[in-house]
């Protein structure tokens, strides 16, 4: 099932928590949305899932509108919020028996759909405890279940592996992607490692608009153009080296790596290739050049030179 955002805009007073920004997350898709605090990420999970009415703009989830046909878009929806709201004194199957008979499914279905969900986001270990005894893993776990039970066609996922050790968070990386196999996903996270690990698509928005929308791969290619090397260079003085390599026509910035060691990173002006440019230099200083190595384009250099404008 589908989610199409059309010009959604959410003000607050004067303020615009999200801008006019339009996209489409297409089933069996998992679309991971990025951004610093306060860029609009929340409002617009809330939006999709008729926790808010926007200002302007509209929504849809498959054939449903959340203005005509709100009441629907719901049931098509799971959602786990950041704060994953749990009844902390409530045991596990408890829990979700009371979530299904909430999301109205018949009540001769509800032992089978909680066995399904036991076994799906492997809480069979602590299946008869307390919510309030669990780990924040296993309460993330909880979280899930309770979004999956009416088994949704979307998934809403709002920093859905916060507060949790390394190992929780593959735990549930993998649980989200065999998920996300069958349903249209929408996840929210600070982990960029994570959303490149476990999302199809990536979208960052910053200050309530769209800033990139592709894949981890096509989002690097667009940074392609700013070659970053890392240059090790003996028998120079380190500031006499970092002023000539700052001098070059070819560099744009230059920047240590290691002091001791006259290590530097260097990043070439758009479309332009500083290696040739560093390797004459050397010859003409009679500077041993010991390293010269093309570095990858990390996501968190493309989130933040998007986000920090």
């Amino acid at each position: 099932m589908d989610i199409v955002v059309e010009n959604l805009t959410k003000k607050y007073g004067a303020q615009r928590a999200v801008d006019n920004i339009s996209f489409r997350v297409k089933t069996g898709e998992i679309l991971g949305f990025l951004g610093p605090n306060g860029a609009g990420k929340t409002t617009t999970m809330k939006a999709i899932t008729t926790f808010l009415v926007p200002t302007e703009g509209d929504i849809h989830v498959g054939e449903y509108s959340i203005y005509e046909d709100a009441e629907d878009v719901k049931k098509k929806i799971g959602y786990l919020p950041e704060s994953n709201p749990l009844y902390q004194e409530m045991p596990i199957i408890d829990y979700l028996y009371f979530v299904a008979e909430l999301q109205g499914i018949e009540k001769s279905q509800i032992k089978d759909k909680i066995r399904d969900m036991v076994d799906l986001c492997g809480l069979e270990g602590e299946k008869h405890k307390k919510i309030s005894e669990l780990s924040k893993g296993y309460k993330q776990r909880v979280g899930l279940a309770q979004a999956l039970i009416h088994d949704p066609d979307v998934l809403i996922l709002d920093e859905p592996t916060s507060g949790l050790d390394p190992n929780q968070i593959v735990e549930i990386r993998e649980l989200i992607k065999r998920i996300g196999r069958k349903k249209t996903v929408i996840l929210s996270s600070h982990i960029l490692a994570e959303v490149e690990a476990t999302c199809d698509r990536i979208l960052i928005i910053s200050k309530g608009k769209i800033v990139a929308d592709g894949t981890a791969k096509e989002l690097r290619k667009q940074s392609e153009g700013k070659e970053i090397l890392k240059v090790k260079i003996e028998e120079g003085e380190k500031n006499e080296v970092f002023k000539a390599l700052q001098a070059l026509e070819s560099v744009s910035v230059v920047d240590f790596v290691d002091k001791e060691e006259n290590a530097f990173e260097i990043q070439s002006k758009p479309e332009l290739s500083s290696r040739r440019h560093i390797f004459k230099l050397c010859v003409e200083k009679g500077w041993m050049l010991t390293e010269m190595m093309v570095t990858e384009t990390k996501l968190e250099d493309i989130f933040r030179e998007l986000t920090m404008n």
